[in-house]
This record gives C-alpha cells, sequence and structure tokens, in this order.
C-alpha cells in the first residue's frame, strides 16, 4: 500500500523532469566523448546491471536533508562597497562590451522583468556561452559543449586578469577532463534560454541571459554539498562562467579578504589524480587580488557562501 501511494503521488510534471535529466545526462555523455556506437551497444547488452546503476543512483540522490552537519555559524557578509545588483541594462550593456556581444534581445527582454522570485537578491545578467564561443572560439566543434564552457571560462578568467589583479591556481587545468557544469545548473540555464529567446519565427536565444540570483549570504557557511541539498525546487547553483561574469560587472563584490566569498556550486571539479568530480571553483580575494580555485564539496567554511539562481515563478 505504501509503495502504491508514493508511486501515484509521484506528478506527471515530475516524471517529465526526471526523464529530462537522464535524457541531458545521455546528450552530455556524447557530447563529452564518452559514448559512441560501440559503447552505447554495450550499455544496451548490459542493460540489467546498467538499470541497477541507475536505482542505485536514484536512491542516493532522492534522499532528503542529507549532510546537515556540513554547516557552520558565519557572520560573514558583503563588503561594504557592494550595494546590490546594479541597473539590468547597464550589467547587459558591459557584457556586451566586455564580449563583443549582441545586447538587443537581452534589452528587449529586460524592459518587462517578472516578479523576483523568493530567495533572490535581484536581476543579474550572464553571458551565453553559445555566444562567447561563436564570437571568440569558431573552431571548437558544436558537439563538444564541455569543451565550449572551458574555453569560455578561460576567456572570462582573461577579462578579469585584464581588468584587475587576477590569479588562477587552478591554470591549465580548466579542461573537460577536470571542470563540467552540474546537471542541475545545466537544465536550469536551458529553460531559462528557452524563455528569452527572441524573434519566435527564428527561435535566436539572447547572447546575453537575465538570470534571478543571490550572492552567497543564502547559504553562507554551508558546504557546497548542503547548499545543493537545501535548494528549493526552482533554485541552482551557477557555475564559474556565470559567478566570473557577475565578478567582472560588480567588481566591488570581491574587495577584501574579510567578506564573504563565493562558491559556485553550478560545476563540478576533480580536485585529484581520481577523476572524481568531488570539488567546485571559488572566487575569493586575498593579496590584494581576486583568486580562482577549487574545494571540496564537503567543506563547510565560515567565509564561503554558495551563489545561486531561480527559476521565475
Amino acid at each position: 500500500m505504501t509503495m502504491k501511494t508514493s508511486i501515484t503521488t509521484v506528478t506527471d510534471g515530475q516524471k517529465k523532469q526526471i526523464r529530462r535529466f537522464a535524457e541531458d545526462a545521455l546528450d552530455r555523455a556524447i557530447a563529452e566523448g564518452l559514448l559512441d556506437k560501440d559503447s552505447i551497444q554495450n550499455l544496451i547488452e548490459n542493460g540489467d546491471e546498467f538499470q541497477a546503476d541507475i536505482v542505485a543512483s536514484i536512491k542516493k540522490h532522492s534522499l532528503g536533508n542529507q549532510h546537515p552537519d556540513e554547516e557552520v555559524p558565519s557572520n560573514y557578509t558583503y563588503p561594504k562597497e557592494y550595494k546590490g545588483p546594479k541597473p539590468i541594462a547597464d550589467q547587459i550593456k558591459a557584457l556586451a562590451e566586455i564580449f563583443g556581444l549582441d545586447p538587443s534581445q537581452a534589452l528587449e527582454f529586460a524592459k518587462n522583468l517578472p516578479k523576483l522570485p523568493d530567495g533572490a537578491e535581484g536581476w543579474f545578467a550572464v553571458p551565453s556561452v553559445d555566444a562567447i564561443v561563436a564570437k571568440h572560439f569558431p573552431e571548437v566543434t558544436p558537439l563538444n559543449g564541455a569543451q565550449k564552457y572551458c574555453q569560455a571560462v578561460q576567456l572570462v578568467h582573461a577579462k578579469i586578469a585584464a581588468s584587475r589583479s587576477f590569479y588562477n591556481y587552478r591554470e591549465g587545468q580548466i579542461t573537460p577532463a577536470q571542470l563540467r557544469v552540474h546537471a542541475r545548473t545545466a537544465h536550469a540555464l536551458d529553460l531559462i534560454a528557452e524563455t528569452q529567446k527572441g524573434d519566435p519565427s527564428t527561435g535566436s536565444v539572447p547572447s546575453i541571459l537575465i538570470i534571478a540570483a543571490q550572492l552567497g549570504m543564502r547559504h553562507r557557511g554551508k558546504s557546497v554539498r548542503r547548499a545543493r541539498e537545501v535548494f528549493v525546487q526552482s533554485e541552482f547553483g551557477l557555475g564559474s562562467l556565470a559567478v566570473g561574469s557577475i565578478v567582472l560587472t560588480h567588481p566591488e563584490r570581491l574587495v577584501r579578504w574579510e567578506e564573504l566569498d563565493m562558491d559556485c556550486p553550478g560545476d563540478e571539479f576533480v580536485l585529484d589524480a581520481d577523476g572524481d568530480f568531488s570539488g567546485a571553483p571559488i572566487f575569493d580575494f586575498d593579496d590584494d587580488g581576486v583568486k580562482f580555485n577549487a574545494n571540496r564539496v564537503d567543506n563547510a567554511l565560515v567565509v564561503y557562501g554558495s551563489v545561486s539562481a531561480f527559476l521565475p515563478q
């Protein structure tokens, strides 16, 4: 009786979203070169074991309120120089100038923004990965989404370094083998891009996306793993591309070491040679400059807070 009740209370929308995650995972595995015709056939031939692994993963990730011990009290806050998000039109124009992108569709969308979701601090502009790659790295194959993302992150780092003191502790490690977008974040950004298309006849996605976000205060003192666990249904982590772009348009967000620094839970990072994506990138300020690094997802530190965004209500 219990099993029947739990199954019947699952909504069609929830099932559709889980199927979308599975489809996105398959597409991502193909894009990252993990699957080809022969390896997919191997999966089919080992279908029973593959299905058992999927069920085990469902059991692992469907549990609620995990890792409650990965929170520490924190009184760190934003620096006094940071006054909140700048006017969204100014952000869009700044990103368009920095990256050489077309701001027109984003500016048009910004004229009629929906209600700000609960938990968000304001509206922020972030560049589209595809737009950055099309403009600056046209030689990157369209099918290699992981490579495109890494190229875009490297460009964001270069733009920060050109504007202020910047040090990348992970120089040479921004590669598909070590950095990838978290599945929840990839799915959410796809949904946002769909809602911000321009001319319906062309289906064109804007070069710059507008997102409702908060810059760490909501999850200060939590590990990245714990923050992901307590995200509300519409919430998702922002990765190093989005967070780095916000640092570009809001340089006053990172100005001193006595401030709340920024975890990037929208990305996954390999910290060690074992290939385990057990880390997440961070942006912080130390020694008179912005630093990029990565930390374990289970580390709860008073000085960091996970940056997150929200789907429109």
